[in-house]
């Protein structure tokens, strides 16, 4: 299992992307929300979007839940 968070900030599209703990592209800590731990992305994604009804998986560490 592994940690996710979600970016607080939306990407220009609208989007808010979901990351692993340990992704080079994880936000900071104040612009992050820890979503918990998960088996995989497409599980974190559907917590995210409780939250942030546009979410999507990062494309670095959660591709298997990017879309385009």
């Amino acid at each position: 299992m592994k940690k996710y968070y979600v970016n607080k900030n939306a990407q220009s599209n609208g989007d808010h992307e979901v990351h692993t703990a340990d992704c080079y592209y994880l936000p900071n800590v104040e612009n992050r929300k820890y979503l918990g731990e998960f088996t995989s992305c497409s599980s974190a994604v559907l917590e995210s979007k409780k939250t942030y009804r546009q979410s999507n998986g990062c494309k670095t560490c959660s591709l298997g839940c990017h879309t385009s």
